[in-house]
């Protein structure tokens, strides 16, 4: 689908945009959580990072569906990041979905494959497993190293190995488009390997993403929201966007003050607490975040 010049730029250009995309039936069928935490993870890992995460969307495991998001996604968005659907069950199709989205081979990744036989380990109680004979259970085992490959790009720009002991690489698509598992563990694991793999991408190469003020009123929302349009329009210009999240039951609200430019932010938070009766939370990166904000 993408030319092999495509698929460099896209793998070289800064990235300031990116979209995540869960796949899976059991999500929208409302009987896991997994993806969710795997959701927020990535909205955690961009706001640090400074990457402006414009879309989060869920989609079940669909072949048309897979090939229509990653291609408008990749499109779209500087990076795309990948949940779920690359198990050896029949219904992960990540893979197969995503090569055929960018008219690709399924390719057996021998690296992946050799690190999958070091590293896995039989369950207690089970024996060791036969690699060496022909199987449903090596069929299956195989369909998670068979990744979509450009035969005419240098492997090492397709498959990333973030983490040492997890022999599930990140496969890159298109250039930008970052496969990962739907397990949490993995997910977060291989995520945090890439923090240092995009660094030197980013528009702020050192990484200290954005800063977020949040601010605890009593004032209902429709008391301070002409205050909090008018400051809108005035810190826009400075990149900054100001929110108000009502707590449903609760006696007090949040506003918040989010922008990359802290000194800014912390020089405007006095006035903003004036005008709100406020008391400021917390002030920081989303790590730092307070649970009494939730």
């Amino acid at each position: 689908m993408a030319s092999q010049t495509t698929a460099s730029e896209r793998a070289s250009r800064k990235i300031h945009t990116a979209a995540c995309l869960i796949i899976g039936d059991e999500v929208l069928g409302g009987k896991a959580g997994q993806e969710d935490t795997n959701s927020h993870d990535v909205a955690k890992w961009c706001f640090n990072l400074g990457i402006n995460l414009k879309r989060v969307e869920v989609i079940e495991d669909d072949e048309a569906e897979i090939i229509e998001a990653v291609r408008r996604m990749s499109e779209r968005y500087d990076l795309v990041v990948t949940s779920g659907g690359i198990g050896p069950t029949h219904d992960d199709i990540t893979y197969k979905s995503i090569a055929k989205a960018f008219d690709l081979p399924l390719i057996l990744h021998k690296e992946a494959y050799a690190l999958m036989k070091k590293l896995s380990k039989p369950r207690p109680g089970q024996p060791e497993f036969n690699w060496d004979v022909d199987s449903p259970a090596l069929r299956a085992k195989l369909r998670m190293v068979e990744l979509p490959t450009d035969t005419s790009r240098p492997l090492e720009e397709q498959f990333l190995f973030p983490c040492k002991d997890l022999w599930v690489p990140i496969a890159v698509v298109n250039g930008n488009v970052h496969i990962l598992p739907g397990v949490p563990k993995l997910f977060t694991q291989l995520l945090n390997g890439l923090t240092p793999i995009i660094l030197p991408r980013l528009s702020d190469p050192e990484g200290k993403g954005l800063t977020r003020i949040s601010i605890s009123t009593p004032l209902g929302e429709s008391e301070v929201a002409e205050y909090l349009a008018e400051l809108a329009a005035r810190v826009e210009p400075k990149g900054v966007k100001v929110g108000s999240y009502p707590q449903w039951g609760k006696k007090r609200n949040t506003v918040t003050l989010v922008g990359r430019d802290r000194e800014f932010l912390e020089g405007i938070t006095p006035e903003v607490l004036h005008y709100v009766k406020g008391t400021l939370m917390t002030t920081g990166k989303e790590d730092a975040m307070s649970d009494a904000e939730e």
